[in-house]
């Protein structure tokens, strides 16, 4: 029986490769995007959903569905703040996946970080760890998080930091090897590709991938 999927940060890179895998995929005859405005993307199976996620009543009645997938995240130079970046990459997945549960879905999906930890003293880490341990929590039948290294792909806005991250990682390619090897960069598409295999498993239990266990879940043929 087809599905229906929702996704959250659909506007983003991963996030735009994913909605575009699902709605090729004849397991899912929906998908759900969540966005703050207007979205202009036209197909039979795509219901663009404009909410407030601090909204919490509104997000019931979006959040109905089976499978959640959450892409979103920001930077705390985009986000201007590091309040304003935890709002993002915290309190919206968490308020989501906590709303979705009690609306009946059954799988949650989401995009983590390589080094997320929720002791970290890093604040990025630390705080996609405290997004982690707090989703980990609530009880859903089906936990998939992935944790990529830096995600290539062509961005809408410039990220100086991430640029040059992305060129060392690509130089020193090949030098990452054994226990390093998670720290290669990893495309978008593959992230998706790795999410939505995930997905249509379906295995039962919490699961967190690694960045170089995403690189091989998501060269694996989707069937």
């Amino acid at each position: 029986m087809s599905k229906t999927a929702i996704v959250i940060g659909a506007t983003g890179l991963t996030g735009t490769y994913l909605v575009s895998a699902l709605l090729q995929d004849p397991a899912f005859s929906k998908v759900k995007v969540l966005v703050r405005r207007p979205w202009a993307h036209e197909h039979p199976g795509l219901e663009s959903i404009i909410v407030n996620f601090d909204d919490t009543t509104s997000l019931r009645t979006a959040l109905q569905g089976d499978i959640l997938f959450c892409c979103i995240g920001t930077t705390i130079k985009k986000a201007g703040s590091q309040q304003n970046f935890r709002e993002v990459d915290h309190d919206i997945p968490v308020r989501c996946a906590r709303v979705a549960l009690e609306q009946g879905v059954s799988q949650f999906l989401m995009i983590s970080s390589i080094g997320a930890k929720p002791t970290s003293r890093n604040f990025y880490l630390r705080t996609k760890g405290e997004t982690e341990q707090a989703i980990l929590q609530l009880g859903y039948q089906s936990i998939h998080i992935f944790r990529p290294s830096i995600i290539l792909g062509q961005r809408q806005e410039a990220r100086l930091a991430e640029t040059i991250g992305k060129w060392l990682i690509q130089v020193f390619y090949f030098l990452l090897q054994g226990t390093w090897k998670k720290y290669r960069g990893i495309k978008a598409v593959t992230i998706a590709n790795a999410m939505l295999l995930a997905a249509k498993k379906g295995d039962p239990g919490a699961h967190i991938y690694e960045s170089d266990a995403i690189q091989l879940l998501g060269r694996m043929p989707i069937g």
